[in-house]
């Protein structure tokens, strides 16, 4: 099998969207999260092409300096904590918004700064609000 047209094809898919296999800069990364954007929109469709441009971008905030101070606070919280932040993240939300799963205002900032525990109900409600696996608040989930 001949993989010339193959090979003509990649070199001009990398050439306009090299970001898609290693982001460079962060001009990059919001092109990058702007084309996951498009493509989780036909999942089934992309599935190849979510999965290597999803690598690309974990990579990315992996090592990025512009994620080195969030990553590092992650590292050191508790892992229920540290779930509960990147879910306050990713939702934009403030302790306000959590009062229903975990109380008031104040209980909410007192988990966050680790002068609480999350409660099995507090993390019971949290997995139902997000539907995901309780689990996913203990170490080694």
């Amino acid at each position: 099998m001949r993989y010339t047209n193959l090979k003509q094809k990649a070199v001009d898919f990398f050439s306009e969207a090299g970001f898609v296999s290693r982001i460079h800069s962060e001009e990059e990364y919001e092109q990058a999260l702007e084309l996951m954007e498009e493509l989780i929109e036909d999942y089934d469709k992309y599935l190849p092409l979510i999965e290597v441009l999803s690598i690309s971008i974990e990579k990315w905030e992996d090592e990025s300096e512009g994620f080195s101070d969030f990553n590092k606070r992650v590292e050191a919280l508790d892992d229920g904590v540290a779930v509960l932040r990147t879910l306050m993240d990713q939702y934009q939300l403030k302790a306000d918004d959590l009062k229903s799963e975990l109380g008031s205002k104040s209980l909410v900032s007192m988990i966050l700064n680790g002068s609480r525990n999350l409660t099995r109900d507090h993390i019971q409600a949290l997995s139902q609000r997000f539907k995901i696996s309780p689990s996913v608040f203990f170490s080694g989930a």
